[in-house]
């Protein structure tokens, strides 16, 4: 397993990787947001990451990842915004390395902390997240504006 940022020949892995994430969450990006998002993943003057986990070749999975100010450190936060697996390696170690670069790169960068969502019904992935983060306790309120 070789975990690496995402590079440009990547694409053609990661779109499939990112369109059953969204199949996952029941929503479906336009392509126009798509193409933007690979872009910023990779100029270097974006504060948006993207990493691949590989093997024999093939991607198995992604972890999108956004450094921001926090009003509460003098580090920033990293917001761990999607990660996914190929349904038959979730259990086996892709998930927790994934998360383990993104903490590493925002030790790495002296970050302050690393921090995500994930819906109420992930039962699976919160095994993993319990074991390795904590809970917040915090409930997220939004207002979508576009």
């Amino acid at each position: 397993m070789d975990i690496r940022m995402a590079e440009p020949a990547d694409y053609v892995q990661w779109l499939p990787l990112w369109k059953a994430y969204q199949v996952f969450y029941k929503t479906d990006i336009a392509d126009a947001v798509t193409q933007q998002t690979w872009a910023r993943f990779l100029d270097a003057s974006e504060p948006m990451h993207c990493a691949v986990v590989e093997i024999d070749g093939v991607l198995v999975g992604i972890v999108h990842y956004i450094f921001h100010r926090s009003c509460w450190t003098a580090g920033d936060y990293v917001y761990l915004q999607d990660l996914f697996t190929l349904p038959d390696l979730r259990g086996q170690g892709v998930g927790r390395a994934l998360i383990e670069h993104v903490y590493a790169s925002a030790a790495h960068d002296q970050a302050a902390r690393v921090w995500w969502l994930t819906h109420e019904s992930n039962l699976q992935a919160m095994q993993l997240y319990d074991q390795i983060a904590d809970k917040s306790g915090f409930v997220q309120y939004r207002k979508l504006i576009a």
